[in-house]
């Protein structure tokens, strides 16, 4: 009997490894896209890598400080789907075609998310899709 309790204690343990992935997709969102917007596995949300595209016209902004704000926005579609806010997320990965716009990306990132802020990756790449010159991955947590 010990035997089967320990057993049966260690599965329950075990769950949340086997934990069900649920989508997140905003109606915002263009659908039929080789990747998800957003999976929650347990109580961590993944966001896909977000750009500065507008989700209604498809343009990314001339104004790289727009081009950022558009960023953190959609990111925010889909963490307010989820019932995530900023102050969930735990990490952040940025990558910036130009590691010079470092700065102005950090003075629009700062205002969107509150103390303590998450641990961040910034990494300068060659190119990303389209125009784009910042791509945001985000991880949020409750």
């Amino acid at each position: 009997m010990r035997i089967l309790s320990f057993a049966l204690a260690a599965a329950l343990l075990a769950l949340p490894a086997f934990a069900q992935k649920k989508l997140v997709q905003p109606k915002e969102f263009p659908t039929g896209r080789p990747f998800s917007p957003g999976l929650i596995v347990g109580k961590t949300l993944y966001v896909a890598g977000q750009v500065g595209q507008d989700l209604k016209t498809g343009q990314i902004p001339d104004d790289f400080e727009a081009e950022v704000r558009q960023t953190l926005d959609n990111i925010g579609i889909i963490l307010k789907e989820a019932k995530y806010s900023f102050a969930d997320v735990v990490s952040v990965n940025v990558y910036l075609t130009d590691m010079s716009l470092f700065p102005r990306m950090n003075q629009v990132y700062t205002t969107y998310f509150p103390e303590p802020r998450p641990v961040r990756t910034t990494v300068g790449v060659a190119g990303l899709v389209g125009k784009a010159r910042i791509e945001i991955t985000v991880t949020a947590s409750k």
